[in-house]
């Protein structure tokens, strides 16, 4: 990890740009069946979790879950198309 790092202006080759997989915090605010679990999380994802939802008049943990729900559509559609 201390090794330097040496930045080139070197081509990236072909990048593929894919749309935003993630929602906003306005999609992440509706309610659905749940399984309850404990999970560690950081302090900035809770302190931004709880001030979005404080706006949107919903719970952190459901806007959390949101967006864990999204992605694992995201995914799951990516590893049925290959």
């Amino acid at each position: 990890m201390n090794a330097k790092i040496n930045y080139t202006d070197e081509s990236i080759g072909n990048v593929e740009v894919i749309a935003d997989a993630l929602p906003s915090p306005e999609k992440l605010a509706f309610k659905e069946d749940t399984v309850k679990v404990t999970i560690a999380l950081s302090k900035s994802s809770i302190e931004f979790f709880k001030k979005e939802a404080n706006k949107h008049d919903t719970k952190y943990q459901q806007m959390i879950r949101r967006l864990l729900d999204a992605y694992t559509r995201v995914q799951s559609a990516r590893i049925e198309n290959q």
